[in-house]
C-alpha cells in the first residue's frame, strides 16, 4: 500500500481511538458552550455525513481497481470534518441541559458508530494491503473475493445502523426519547398486571403431597381433612391478595398513559427551557423506570404467598408513582403561567388519582 494512504488509514484509526476517549470525559466549558449551541441539528448532520462517507468508502474498497487517491480523499474528509463534528455535537449534549439519560444514550450511540467505523477502516486496510501485494507479486490486481465483500458490507451496515439510531434519537429530541422510554415501562407494567390477572391460585396445588401419610395407614383421613382445610384457607388468602394487588396496580398503570398524553406529547422543547424542568424530567424518568421492577418483585412474592414482601414492593411502587405524578402535576414552565389561565386538565386529574391511590393502598398497608 502507498505510504500516503497507509498513513491516512493509521491516522483515522488513531483519531477514532482518541475521540472515543474524549467522549468519556465532559470537557471544561462544554456545559456553557451548549447553552447557545444547536447540538441536535449538528448531531443529525454529522451522523448523516458519516453514513454518506462510509457508503463511498465501502464502494471504493470493493470496486476494482482499488484507487488509493479516492480512498484517501474520503478518509481525510472523515478525519478533518465529519468525525470532529460528530464528537463536538455529542459533547454539546450535556447532562445539565438534556438530562443524564439522553446524554448517556447519545454518547453510547456515537461510541458505537466509532467502533463500527474502526472495524470498517480495518477491512479497507486489509484489502488495500492485499491489492498492493498482488501488484508487487504478479503485476496485476485481482477482484475482491466474496468473503472480502461480505466483510466490508457487514461492517458498513453496522455503521449505517448506528448512524440511523443516532439520527432517530436526535430528531425525536429529549422529550421524544423520554416518551419512548416511558412507553416501554408502561408496557412492562401492563404485562405484569395481565400476568397477575391470568394467575389462578387454585392451580398452585398439584396434589403431590395429598396422600403423603396415607401409605402407612396412620391417620391419613384426619390429616387429609386438615390439609384440605389449610389449602382452602391459603387459596382464599391468595385470591384476596390477588384482588387487592390488582385494585392497587390498575391506577398505577393508568399514570403512564396520562403522563404521556398530557405532559410529554406535544411538549416540544418546553421542558428544556429551564434547569428546574430538566431536573423534573430527570426525576420523572427515574421514578417511572423503577416501577416495573418493583411490580415484578411484588408479583413474585405474591405467587410465593409472601404477602409481607409483596406489600413492601407495592409501597415502593406507590412512592415512585406518586412522586412521578406530583412532579408533573403542574404544566411545564408553570412559573410563567398567568393566574387567570384556564385550569389544567391533568392537574385536576392528578388530584383525583392521588385520592384513588390513597384509597386502594389501605389494603396493602395492613401487611
Amino acid at each position: 500500500m502507498s505510504k500516503q494512504l497507509s498513513a491516512v488509514l493509521d491516522t483515522t484509526l488513531s483519531l477514532i481511538g482518541q475521540f472515543q476517549t474524549a467522549l468519556t470525559t465532559l470537557p471544561t466549558g462544554a456545559a456553557e458552550a451548549a447553552k447557545d449551541a444547536e447540538a441536535l441539528p449538528l448531531l443529525t448532520a454529522s451522523s448523516s455525513a458519516l453514513k454518506g462517507h462510509v457508503t463511498k468508502l465501502s464502494l471504493l474498497a470493493i470496486t476494482s481497481p482499488f484507487t488509493h487517491s479516492a480512498v484517501g480523499t474520503v478518509l481525510r474528509e472523515l478525519n478533518e470534518s465529519v468525525l470532529p463534528s460528530l464528537v463536538t455535537a455529542s459533547l454539546l449534549v450535556t447532562p445539565a441541559q438534556y438530562t443524564k439519560a439522553f446524554h448517556s444514550e447519545v454518547l453510547l450511540l456515537v461510541k458505537t458508530s466509532m467502533t463500527e467505523l474502526s472495524a470498517l477502516v480495518r477491512e479497507v486496510k486489509l484489502i488495500g494491503e492485499k491489492k498492493d501485494q498482488e501488484k508487487e507479486d504478479t503485476g496485476k490486481e485481482s477482484g475482491v473475493t466474496k468473503s472480502e465483500k461480505d466483510a466490508v458490507t457487514l461492517a458498513t451496515g453496522r455503521v449505517w445502523d448506528a448512524c440511523d439510531a443516532t439520527i432517530d434519537v436526535a430528531n425525536k429530541g429529549v422529550v421524544g426519547f423520554v416518551m419512548r422510554r416511558v412507553e416501554q415501562w408502561r408496557d412492562l407494567v401492563r404485562d405484569a398486571v395481565e400476568e397477575i390477572e391470568d394467575w389462578d391460585p387454585e392451580e398452585e396445588d398439584d396434589g403431590f403431597f395429598d396422600d403423603v401419610l396415607s401409605d402407612d395407614g396412620k391417620g391419613g383421613d384426619d390429616k387429609g381433612e386438615d390439609d384440605d382445610e389449610d389449602d382452602e384457607e391459603e387459596t382464599a388468602a391468595l385470591q384476596e391478595h390477588k384482588k387487592s394487588t390488582l385494585r392497587f396496580l390498575k391506577p398505577i398503570a393508568q399514570a403512564y398513559p396520562a403522563i404521556i398524553n398530557n405532559r410529554l406529547k406535544n411538549a416540544g422543547n418546553e421542558p428544556l427551557a429551564s434547569s428546574s424542568d430538566v431536573k423534573k424530567l430527570e426525576s420523572l424518568m427515574l421514578n417511572l423506570q423503577a416501577i416495573p421492577d418493583d411490580v415484578d418483585e411484588a408479583a413474585g412474592a405474591l405467587y410465593e404467598a409472601n404477602f409481607e414482601t409483596s406489600a413492601q414492593y407495592l409501597r415502593k411502587t406507590r412512592k415512585c408513582a406518586t412522586q412521578a405524578v406530583e412532579l408533573v402535576a403542574s404544566p411545564w414552565g408553570s412559573a410563567d403561567v398567568k393566574d387567570d389561565a384556564p385550569a389544567d386538565k391533568f392537574a385536576a386529574w392528578s388530584k383525583t388519582w392521588l385520592k384513588v391511590v390513597d384509597e386502594v393502598s389501605k389494603s396493602i398497608e395492613k401487611n
